[in-house]
């Protein structure tokens, strides 16, 4: 699997063929002001939710690309409206088989709304299951219970957690969240972004370490492999 990183909780992941985006938040992101949007190819994207910052730049990409969308039916309803590829509506619990493997959406602890302020549904994360590893998206979530399920559930290599704190998760609830869904490894994402959830770095990555945990966090337009 290879994960590019595009700011705040925006990743472009190619895995078994397929190019799949999350929550694409790009243009309007002053951090992410060196991407190029419209060199980012995505046979898939995946949205957690409705808000701004994680649909906004959905409309251009998708149409772009002819991306098939991936998310919960109201938030694939509204943009369905806008003429988008929005056919894989889903909801908490479902599982939708796809080239590359499985994706399971499941709990997130947060709000949804679009951005025209219409009802979004709920909130959620989503974990792949494919045959180069398994990896769990959360979207925007605070630590919940729920979580402990995913660990019991499936085998999960690594963690997309947010550690922001005040809108989600911070740090020291993230690094709680890895040991219960089951990962050494988290790559960190909404922070910085806004200065309510700009992190220390330094005591970031020192509280992981002493957790255990290997705590990435990849620059802007960074690609890795997992």
């Amino acid at each position: 699997m290879e994960l590019t990183y595009y700011g705040h909780a925006c990743f472009g992941l190619h895995v078994g063929g397929s190019r799949l985006l999350f929550d694409p938040f790009i243009r309007p992101n002053p951090l992410a002001k060196d991407v190029n949007v419209d060199a980012i190819e995505a046979d898939y994207i995946l949205l957690s939710h409705g808000h701004g910052d994680h649909v906004a730049d959905v409309a251009e990409i998708g149409q772009r690309t002819g991306a098939k969308l991936v998310g919960v039916a109201e938030v694939m309803g509204w943009f369905g409206k806008q003429g988008l590829k929005a056919e894989y509506g889903m909801n908490i619990g479902g599982r939708l088989k796809l080239p590359f493997g499985s994706v399971k959406m499941v709990a997130a602890l947060h709000s949804s709304s679009m951005p025209d302020g219409s009802y979004g549904g709920i909130a959620a994360g989503f974990v792949l299951e494919t045959a180069e590893g398994n990896l769990y998206f959360a979207g925007d979530t605070a630590l919940t219970y729920d979580l402990k399920l995913l660990g019991e559930q499936h085998k999960l290599d690594v963690a997309l957690l947010p550690i922001g704190d005040n809108y989600t998760m911070g740090i020291d609830d993230a690094l709680t969240a890895a040991k219960w869904v089951g990962v050494k490894k988290v790559i960190g994402m909404h922070f910085d972004t806004f200065p309510v959830i700009k992190i220390d770095r330094e005591a970031a990555l020192r509280k992981a370490e002493q957790a255990g945990i290997e705590l990435v966090l990849m620059e802007i337009g960074q690609t890795i492999n997992l």
